[in-house]
């Protein structure tokens, strides 16, 4: 995994993991490797796999069962919530840059609209 050193990196594994509960790669129920197997797997610390993992314990995303690991909330509701979080957190990020580029509201749709039509043309 490659990490932008301008986040920080528990941040960033976050959400990769909320990306792969997202998109299914991770499902409801999943058990999630054992934190040392992850650390390996994106060449962290422990501490940083930890600290990310008990965030998501405290927001409810995954669930922690003792002896046993990690697993992914069986809350289909949580799930979606967060993809609604995640997409407003990109859009509010979107909304500021395009704001700072002196663009009114109006300008920002028809330049997505644009935006996606070309998208659209391009995979056709």
């Amino acid at each position: 995994m490659q990490f932008d050193d301008k986040v920080p990196i528990y941040y960033q594994i976050k959400n990769q993991l909320y990306h792969e509960m997202i998109t299914g790669e991770l499902e409801p129920g999943d058990k999630l490797p054992a934190v040392r197997q992850l650390a390996v797997d994106m060449t962290v610390n422990v501490n940083t796999i930890q600290r990310a993992l008990g965030e998501m314990i405290t927001e409810g995303v995954i669930e922690s069962q003792r002896g046993k690991g990690n697993f992914v909330t069986m809350d289909h509701e949580r799930i979606t919530q967060l993809k609604e979080a995640l997409i407003t957190e990109q859009l509010e990020r979107v909304y500021q840059q395009l704001h700072a580029l002196d663009l009114s509201d109006e300008d920002i749709i028809a330049s997505l609209q644009n935006f996606i039509k070309q998208r659209g043309e391009q995979h056709v």
